[in-house]
């Protein structure tokens, strides 16, 4: 019996396969998609234009809205329906389909960048190498999102499944993925995605099946503070928490599934001859498996108390006992799309249709929700190379060849998931 089922989950796995092939090499054989294809090619300058002009307009986390404005107009430029911002600020637009009834497809490409308020975004030009804050991560990916639906309008592509663009907010590590979690759990698309694809990583091989997922705490040390002369002996703030923090870094973690953790940011105190009234350090905790991942939130919280516990227990609490406040500032969920669903199947022809041979990947990406969700979803690479992703020197290089052919994957493995009325 085994056997048998073995020997079917093949059979299917390899027509699935097949079936994945065969619509892209249909595609192939299309004229309005080999049309769409030469726009790409004929876009190109307009591409680096908007990816320069969309970067030099800040996005620091909470503070999308000036690009989102932006982005927001150019959709409602391209004659897309139901342009609209929602109520945290993702914007978008919707591409009618055939009308066959086709699962609704979403794709994205966030508005955010790492870099806070006052970052100069001027970008810098070397050769094919430009350079500025967030132009990779993500500001390429909608800059090409633009140019694979003026693609679509330029060769009058009719897709089976309607298409939602979107620019969204809160990508970026401390918005916690807000702009997926309220498009997806309460904004007005709520269970009607049914597919998703992420744009944005400049490798231009990945397909990203699996999500990451992490919890972020601030641990906040709390205590009576007071002179470091005529108070020594009281409960320290800063005390305990190197207390926990070694406990902490003691703690031993599975290789298989991955599992990590990390103090990132820590601070407090006042002065230098003061006990410090509060300490506080931000933590981040990620496991490839969901409960390997609470298992470790659960030590690590038990190890906060029981430092918290042994400082009043070898201190004064003559002037009050320290206390602990716990704040989640990070809570991504983590999840699987199977390398055998139709989702990454049809990717993977899109992507070999170019002589790329995905690699398939996990991370934390916004995919992250609805593959928590149980619906199909995947993050694929922008078009245009780059690198230096969260610093100041980011870059992304725009190679007229490499770039083009990045862009036409984008639009490939998009038409291929959405599918072509023929």
């Amino acid at each position: 019996m085994h056997r048998i089922v073995l020997i079917l989950l093949i059979v299917s796995t390899t027509l699935l396969g097949q079936s994945a092939n065969n619509r892209v090499a249909k595609m192939q054989e299309d004229f309005s998609y080999l049309q769409a294809l030469k726009f790409i090619e004929s876009d190109y300058d307009r591409w680096v234009e908007e990816l320069i002009e969309l970067t030099e307009i800040p996005a620091p986390p909470f503070k999308e809205e000036a690009r989102a404005r932006v982005y927001l107009q150019k959709l409602s430029e391209l004659g897309l329906q139901n342009v609209e911002m929602d109520l945290v600020g993702n914007v978008m637009g919707l591409r009618t389909g055939a009308g066959t009834g086709g699962p609704l497809l979403a794709v994205a490409a966030h508005l955010d960048t790492v870099f806070p308020e006052g970052t100069d975004v001027e970008v810098q030009r070397n050769g094919t190498r430009l350079s500025a804050p967030g132009i990779g991560d993500d500001t390429a990916g909608l800059a090409t999102l633009l140019a694979v639906i003026r693609a679509f309008d330029a060769s009058n592509i009719l897709t089976l499944s309607d298409i939602l663009f979107i620019g969204n907010v809160g990508e970026e590590g401390p918005g916690d993925l807000r702009g997926m979690k309220y498009l997806f759990l309460e904004g007005p698309y709520k269970d009607k995605i049914k597919l998703f694809v992420a744009v944005e990583g400049g490798r231009q091989a990945d397909i990203t099946n699996a999500a990451l997922g992490s919890k972020r705490y601030r641990i906040t040390f709390k205590g009576p503070g007071g002179h470091s002369f005529s108070a020594f002996g009281l409960v320290n703030p800063a005390f305990a928490m190197a207390n926990a923090m070694k406990k902490f870094s003691e703690l031993q973690v599975p290789s298989d599934p991955r599992t990590t953790f990390n103090v990132g940011i820590v601070g407090g105190g006042t002065s230098v001859n003061s006990i410090p009234a509060d300490t506080w350090m931000d933590v981040d905790l990620r496991s490839e498996d969901p409960e390997e991942l609470d298992a470790l939130a659960e030590t690590f919280l038990g190890l906060m108390h029981e430092a918290v516990e042994e400082e009043n227990s070898i201190r004064s609490t003559a002037e009050g006992s320290l206390r602990l406040e716990i704040k989640m500032i990070g809570d991504r969920p983590s999840g699987e799309v199977s390398v055998e669903s139709s989702i990454v199947q049809l990717a993977t022809a899109a992507y070999r249709s170019f002589g790329i041979e995905p690699i398939y990947s996990r991370s934390s990406t916004d995919a992250n929700i609805p593959i928590s969700l149980g619906i199909p979803g995947i993050t694929i690479d922008r078009g245009g190379l780059g690198g230096r992703s969260h610093s100041l020197d980011e870059w992304t290089d725009v190679r007229r060849a490499e770039t083009v052919k990045g862009i036409q994957v984008v639009l490939t493995t998009i038409l291929a998931i959405a599918g072509l009325q023929e």
